[in-house]
């Protein structure tokens, strides 16, 4: 490789973009091999489509963002970190509608439609026949309507459950679980009518053009009713929804907790492989799933699946862990987890040292006068009274503390390092007390 050691400027001159088959490598007029040689049209290429991009993320984002998670909707993890930042931008991810979402994702307003071909088990034939129903006689006031309209063939039984279950129905009947009852009763109904209008034989409700009054079914007398059911549980929908799309659409379980989460472990998941070995992590996480492993010394742990708004990662829990936390290990649980970032076989996994569930974490709130926090004796006072709280041993003090430094008007948040962490808030709030600071003691989660 040679080294430019000074440049001369030749004016205006031609450029080409030189496509090689193998290496990037030319001969100079000296004989000497310059290898991987890149062109400067590349690097002029390349800014000018990161101005592009940038110029319609700042002027279009809806639109932009739109774009970017239809052209990853068939990466789960993508799709999840881009949701993610819609959420961050103010922009909502509306859940699948049947009377309104299209292909892909689709702008609307502020917000972003959900995409049909983003559901599971419901293909690119069935989209366009709903779409063509729709376009051609309205939307869907029914799941009767639904069923009576499109070609069953096309539009099958698991195709319309995955659509139910995503949420897409909602705006038709919010109760899922009364649909799925209904669905089978429905297509069977359905069925016979297409049968029927096949041989030209009609039903007297067809004869009378369908009655002047609307039953529950959406103006299609006759059409069968399954009984009365409870809808599905909020947990029981997320879950669902996660098993369909892939994640959480409607809601997740770490929603409720986000802003404080930001503060309390700003590391998500999508940053997890740029964090460095050997220093400990926290974040809020949701375990999606937990297999137990059994060592060859016959001790237990578990390999865990993880998740965030941001994405997901898999995590381990080994033997001495697992015995100190087992009972947190659990499918569906909200924990604020501690731990390094293990990199092996280009693998970037969590290893999980402590757990504690969402609802049991606390943290230690200090209000500073910000003509005071930057007064180094004050500075001093308030990190001899956190040291003195760790406990015996100082990598087990898990409670963070957070300085509000402000008025009541505009106040900010920081959260002070790993190594002011105290044991006890209790009693860390009532040395700061007496050390004339403003402090008190908070959940992370409010009942």
């Amino acid at each position: 490789m040679v080294k430019i050691v000074s440049r001369q400027s030749l004016g205006v001159q031609t450029v080409y973009d030189i496509g090689v088959a193998q290496n990037h490598n030319f001969l100079l007029a000296d004989g000497t091999v310059a290898s991987n040689c890149f062109n400067k049209s590349h690097s002029t290429a390349y800014g000018f489509v990161t101005f592009q991009t940038a110029y319609l993320k700042a002027n279009y984002p809806v639109e932009y963002m739109a774009a970017l998670l239809t052209s990853n909707s068939g990466d789960q993890d993508k799709v999840q970190m881009h949701i993610a930042n819609c959420i961050a931008m103010g922009i909502e991810v509306l859940p699948p509608d049947i009377n309104r979402s299209l292909v892909d994702f689709t702008p609307e307003g502020r917000n972003i439609l959900f995409g049909l071909s983003a559901v599971r088990n419901v293909g690119l034939g069935a989209i366009e026949c709903l779409i063509q129903a729709r376009d051609q006689d309205g939307p869907f006031q029914s799941l009767a309507d639904l069923c009576d309209r499109v070609d069953l063939h096309a539009v099958n039984r698991r195709a319309l459950e995955s659509l139910i279950l995503a949420g897409a129905l909602d705006k038709i009947n919010p109760n899922r679980n009364q649909l799925i009852q209904h669905l089978p009763l429905m297509i069977d109904w359905a069925q016979g009518r297409a049968k029927d209008r096949e041989i030209g034989q009609g039903s007297l409700f067809d004869m009378m053009g369908g009655g002047d009054t609307a039953s529950s079914s959406g103006g299609h007398e006759g059409a069968p009713e399954a009984p009365r059911v409870a809808d599905f549980d909020d947990q029981e929908k997320l879950r669902q929804e996660k098993e369909i799309l892939g994640f959480y659409i409607s809601n997740h379980p770490l929603k409720a907790v986000q802003r404080p989460a930001r503060i309390l472990a700003p590391i998500s998941l999508s940053e997890l492989a740029e964090q460095p070995d050997n220093v400990t992590l926290s974040a809020i996480v949701l375990l999606s799933s937990v297999k137990p492993v059994i060592t060859k010394k016959g001790d237990p742990m578990a390999i865990v699946q993880i998740e965030d708004l941001t994405g997901q990662s898999e995590a381990v829990v080994f033997p001495k862990s697992f015995e100190r936390i087992n009972q947190h290990i659990v499918a569906d649980k909200r924990l604020m987890i501690w731990g390094k970032v293990d990199r092996r076989d280009d693998r970037v996994q969590f290893i999980i040292d402590d757990a504690e569930p969402i609802e049991d974490v606390r943290m230690v709130m200090v209000e500073l006068d910000p003509k005071l926090a930057g007064d180094i004796e004050q500075q001093h006072r308030l990190r001899n009274v956190l040291r003195n709280h760790q406990g015996d041993d100082p990598k087990y003090a898990r409670v963070p503390v957070i300085a509000v430094i402000g008025t009541s008007h505009q106040r900010q948040f920081v959260r002070l390092g790993a190594q002011f962490r105290v044991n006890d808030p209790e009693a860390a709030v009532n040395a700061l007390v007496q050390a004339n600071f403003n402090a008190k003691a908070t959940p992370l989660v409010v009942a």
